[in-house]
């Protein structure tokens, strides 16, 4: 697994015929247990004989084999999901049985490959790790200081006035904070510090 993590940019589905049973996995990008919870629901079909799926969103992850052997159907997702480096998302993989037995080594390859493969053709984004900085500078700087951040790629949260100037609140990516508390005492002439806001 790459250092860099990646989420979906959109749903996404891919449907495979193992053995006579219809697989489709159904996946999207979420930010919390709930949003994955409701997708989940969302999209099991109640006609279907299983609908096993997992999530993972950072140190957070469920995964449910949904009448599956244990161990045959949720788990594999999961690995699924940790074996491309996808983080923030949520898998569906539901099943329409054929007839045809798989056993457990099958079960898991199917669940587990069907998941992977969805993963793999999905339109993927990076997560970038975000840092939060504040700082305050005088009136004067204030449109420099901006337009000199941004080119970081700091978006201004929150922007305070008071009698001594300015109090902003930074999101960037954390990789440019250094820089973009070198740019402030810069600007600044020595005078202003950024501070962490987390």
């Amino acid at each position: 697994m790459s250092s860099m993590l990646h989420t979906l940019t959109a749903p996404f589905q891919h449907s495979e015929d193992i053995r006579k049973s219809r697989f489709l996995a159904q996946a999207a990008p979420v930010d919390t247990p709930q949003q994955a919870l409701a997708f989940v629901q969302h999209v099991s079909d109640a006609s279907a004989t299983h609908n096993c799926w997992a999530y993972r969103i950072g140190q957070d992850y469920r995964f449910n084999d949904d009448g599956e052997p244990g161990g045959t159907a949720g788990r594999p997702i999961l690995q699924a999901i940790e074996g491309q480096g996808i983080d923030g998302v949520v898998v569906v993989v539901t099943r329409w049985f054929g007839g045809i037995k798989l056993g457990a080594g099958g079960l898991a390859r199917a669940y587990g490959g069907t998941a992977a493969e969805c993963l793999r053709l999905a339109e993927r984004t990076p997560i970038v790790a975000m840092a939060r900085l504040g700082l305050h500078c005088d009136f004067a700087e204030l449109t420099l200081m901006k337009a000199r951040l941004k080119e970081l790629g700091a978006e201004v949260e929150q922007e305070a006035f008071d009698a001594e100037g300015v109090t902003l609140h930074l999101r960037l990516p954390a990789d440019r904070a250094a820089e973009a508390k070198a740019r402030i005492v810069d600007i600044s002439r020595g005078r202003r510090e950024a501070y962490s806001l987390e």
